[in-house]
């Protein structure tokens, strides 16, 4: 793991700072020494590499804990419960998150059974199995079974929808693609109709509409049923906004002006003028050659109002978490590592969110940036003691 971690890190320190060779090594060898630094515990108080969470972009105690269950038994029950208790509109964003969270954790368990070679079981398997004390096989069957036994659950349908989005995105070049897709889509319509008030499964059908190619009528219509129920809703729009890109259905120009006009009509104590800065990440190049482009005007305009939208809103709003990783990420880009230490001191032990998970390992990159920042944050004069406090 940490042969993987160092391989990844120098890879990054060559990515992101095309200098001459000499400043090259001693970056690399700097960031190599902010590695060792930032994964003991003992400096900062950071995770270690090996044990970042990639199911949640920050902490969710009462979903770690409902979760954990839920896994350790396959029993969905837990996880149930509490997205029934997580409803109406001041807790859209929370319950977007959740379902978010939930479906991804059961697709990680799929995928990671079939890639250890596990068979199925079958439930009358599955119930011997716990009757004997065994532990239960971890490949996401609880939310099958969620689905199967309350199909008028709004939230088993809506969690259930949003894993067949993830299997489908996790499987671009499967045959099955677009089947899934279409499945996740009348999947998000069943759910739709069983809580007509939440916005949840329309930004699952946003996923959809993007992978499929949507006509722009058809996703502005569905872009209108979103904003009708939550306009403010950052989850929402974080979904949309990959539509109007160019690696998508539109250009940089479309995208800027999507998330600008966003930001522009946010309400107070929203985190809608964020939303400038995922533009201008989908936009990056894939190589940089030219480091300065990370303290152009544009990018710093972008850093600055996230960090304006991430002190307006309270610590524990949900979707805060993913404009703080988007951050770091740019930070760490812009050589402004005291600001990129502050992000991490909030969302450090969480990788589940972009940019991370493009990854094809998350905690692996988000470990890199997080020794880059040390590493930098040190070469500017900063220690563990004069660290500020975690959140």
């Amino acid at each position: 793991m940490e042969f993987l971690l160092s391989l990844i890190l120098v890879g990054a320190v060559i990515g992101l700072f095309v200098v001459p060779m000499v400043r090259r090594r001693k970056a690399a060898k700097a960031a190599l020494q902010g590695m060792a630094h930032s994964n003991d515990p003992g400096n900062y108080g950071f995770v270690p590499a090996e044990q970042l969470d990639v199911r949640l972009p920050g902490p969710d105690p009462e979903l770690v804990d409902a979760l954990t269950e839920t896994q350790r038994t396959q029993d969905w029950r837990p996880v149930a419960r509490l997205l029934a208790l997580t409803d109406g509109p001041e807790e859209w964003e929370l319950r977007w998150q959740r379902v978010q969270s939930l479906a991804g954790a059961a697709a990680m368990e799929l995928r990671e059974a079939r890639a250890a070679g596990a068979p199925a079981a079958t439930d009358a398997e599955q119930h011997i199995s716990l009757t004997k004390g065994d532990a239960p096989v971890r490949d996401g069957r609880w939310l099958r079974a969620w689905r199967a036994e309350q199909p008028q659950d709004a939230g088993g349908a809506q969690v259930y929808a949003q894993f067949l989005v993830w299997q489908a995105l996790g499987e671009p070049d499967s045959a099955d693609h677009r089947i899934i897709l279409e499945e996740a889509r009348n999947v998000a319509h069943e759910a739709a109709a069983l809580a007509d008030a939440d916005p949840t499964p329309h930004i699952t059908e946003l996923f959809v509409a993007r992978a499929l190619g949507y006509r722009r009528a058809d996703f502005e219509s569905l872009w209108h049923q979103v904003v009708r129920r939550a306009p403010a809703h950052m989850g929402a729009h974080l979904a949309a906004l990959p539509y109007w890109s160019a690696k998508w259905h539109g250009s940089r120009e479309e995208s800027y002006s999507f998330a600008q006009s966003a930001a522009a009509t946010a309400p107070a104590g929203s985190l809608l003028p964020a939303l400038p800065l995922f533009a201008v990440y989908d936009h990056l190049p894939d190589v940089n050659l030219v480091h300065s482009m990370y303290q152009t005007k544009v990018v710093e305009d972008a850093i600055e109002a996230a960090e304006f939208a991430v002190d307006s809103v309270p610590d524990e709003h949900p979707v805060r978490p993913h404009v703080l990783h988007m951050l770091l990420c740019l930070l760490v880009r812009a050589e402004r590592y005291q600001e990129a230490m502050e992000a991490l001191r909030v969302v450090d032990g969480y990788v589940g969110a972009v940019p991370w998970v493009e990854s094809p390992n998350p905690s692996a990159e988000y470990a890199a940036y997080r020794a880059l920042a040390v590493a930098g944050y040190e070469g500017q004069g900063g220690n563990a003691p004069s660290t500020p406090p975690k959140h």
